[in-house]
């Protein structure tokens, strides 16, 4: 179960959607609460919810269960709205009138499977007055922890989360999700220390002191032998050149990671190169 973290009303950022926008969200949430599809409300809602951050926000996150997104997908149809199985790793698309909703199952890298956990440990939000369940702080950090564009990167998110929530959070439980990718939680705990120097003693001495632990203890061990670029969990683009001409493996690829190598290149892809390589590929065929 979540620990009993302090949250926001999401009313102020609801009055700053298009009314369009939130008659289409509020639709769409009725719809799958109506065929019983269970969802969990996420980014800029999750956010205003655990620090009363309000951003405009483009679209709406919705995680859910992969096993259920075909029922959804039929759902929404029936109700005359255009789907897109937008990626079979981690995401589809619900459209209406330039309105968009993302149902995301996983993480663009694979890592964050949408389980049971996460629903168990949910927390309740009214949202366009509909009782919904949001994330849960732990996994709302885990699911934006990776995003390392170069256009985008959710650091501030995590930052503004950590300033509201640390003292409520299961350090343990975050600890347990990033598991062998500590690494990548110890970045944003440094950061948080940079960014708010009066509020790092938020961070428990325990879990700093775990860090560093593992720091020092790994630094004493040989390095690996495997050339394996761990860059693509944070960056569908960035390490493409890693992979491609520095003879580096793609941890996103199984057995490492969770994707086939094809899945990987079409993620990595520019939507104009995946258009192309589909074209070409129509006309070999």
């Amino acid at each position: 179960m979540a620990s009993s973290n302090m949250t926001h009303s999401t009313d102020a950022l609801a009055t700053e959607l298009r009314p369009q926008a939130a008659d289409f969200y509020r639709q769409v949430l009725e719809i799958l609460q109506r065929e019983q599809l269970p969802f969990l409300v996420g980014g800029a809602f999750a956010l205003t919810c655990y620090t009363d951050v309000c951003r405009y926000t483009k679209d709406l996150d919705l995680f859910v269960r992969q096993s259920d997104v075909p029922r959804m997908l039929k759902a929404m149809e029936k109700e005359g709205f255009v789907t897109e199985m937008t990626s079979p790793v981690w995401i589809a698309k619900v459209f209406r009138e330039g309105e968009s909703i993302d149902l995301i199952f996983n993480s663009g890298n694979g890592l964050a499977s949408v389980d049971d956990q996460w629903f168990a440990r949910s927390v309740p939000q009214q949202m366009l007055g509909i009782e919904a369940l949001v994330l849960a702080p732990e996994e709302f950090i885990w699911s934006k922890a990776f995003i390392m564009e170069r256009e985008r990167f959710d650091g501030a998110d995590i930052a503004h989360t950590l300033l509201a929530q640390a003292d409520q959070l299961d350090w343990d439980h975050l600890l347990d999700l990033f598991d062998e990718h500590w690494r990548v939680l110890f970045s944003h705990l440094v950061l948080f220390g940079y960014i708010y120097p009066s509020e790092r003693q938020r961070i428990p001495n325990r879990v700093i002191l775990e860090m560093l632990t593992r720091q020092v203890d790994e630094a004493s061990e040989a390095a690996p032998e495997e050339r394996l670029c761990q860059g693509t969990l944070l960056s569908r683009t960035q390490y493409r050149i890693d992979i491609d001409q520095w003879g580096f493996e793609d941890a996103r690829v199984r057995p490492r990671g969770t994707m086939s190598t094809s899945e990987a290149q079409r993620l990595s892809r520019t939507d104009e190169e995946n258009r192309r390589f589909d074209a070409d590929a129509g006309d070999e065929g």
